[in-house]
């Protein structure tokens, strides 16, 4: 979640063998996220954090981190109170590879380059319209509810990976309820790559060294199982 220690937080994150940053631009409401994200939120946003100044944290990241793929995340209020297309300049200007944007449906705004996401209640013709026109590699949802860490792996993933396999050849990448190295190695068997929000949130609460050591721990997970985190 973008904050005055976000580009801290990154480069330790990057340390760590992250592949990939996410960077939360807080929103109000944030339907898809489960507690510890939400507050998380709520504290960027008490910070100050509106949209112009996570640009400029973007920024401050990319600084940092020249190579490393930077994606803010958020949802899609935030994009019409900007401007949708002032949003993707800017974004793109401050050093992000791509975006995603929670609640925006595969079908609207075509020409907004981001990464789509699927979940277990999609249909195939909707997984098939996502892998059509996500951008780099299709995030999918695990579960059927918010994100959060659970105390296991999701049994719907293996299924939405069959289903997403037939329709993009783009790597799949899965989310929401992975926390503990076992579960990432898990998805990770099934997926090509496991992406992780909640845990990661609360390592970072815990200082840049303490957030290092997590996404080591994942690292080495997925290392065992031959996957980018």
């Amino acid at each position: 979640m973008c904050g005055p220690d976000t580009p801290e937080l990154a480069e330790a994150a990057a340390e760590g063998g992250a592949d990939l940053l996410e960077l939360g631009f807080p929103f109000s409401d944030p339907l898809a996220d489960g507690p510890v994200i939400r507050r998380a939120a709520e504290r960027a946003l008490a910070q100050g954090m509106r949209t112009g100044a996570c640009l400029e944290t973007l920024a401050a990241t990319r600084a940092r981190l020249p190579e490393t793929p930077l994606v803010p995340m958020t949802y899609s209020s935030l994009l019409e109170a900007y401007g949708w297309e002032r949003f993707a300049d800017d974004a793109r200007a401050a050093g992000a590879t791509s975006l995603i944007i929670v609640d925006l449906p595969a079908d609207e705004r075509a020409d907004l380059r981001r990464i789509q996401l699927v979940a277990p209640t999609s249909t195939d013709k909707r997984i098939r319209l996502a892998g059509e026109r996500t951008d780099g590699w299709l995030y999918l949802v695990t579960l059927t509810g918010t994100t959060g860490a659970r105390d296991g792996l999701s049994p719907t993933l293996a299924g939405l990976v069959e289903r997403a396999r037939t329709a993009t050849k783009l790597p799949l990448y899965a989310g929401f309820g992975i926390s503990t190295p076992e579960q990432a190695r898990a998805a990770a068997e099934l997926a090509d790559g496991v992406v992780v929000g909640t845990s990661a949130l609360e390592a970072a609460e815990r200082g840049p060294a303490a957030l290092r050591d997590y996404v080591k721990s994942l690292r080495t997970a997925l290392d065992a199982a031959a996957v980018p985190a």
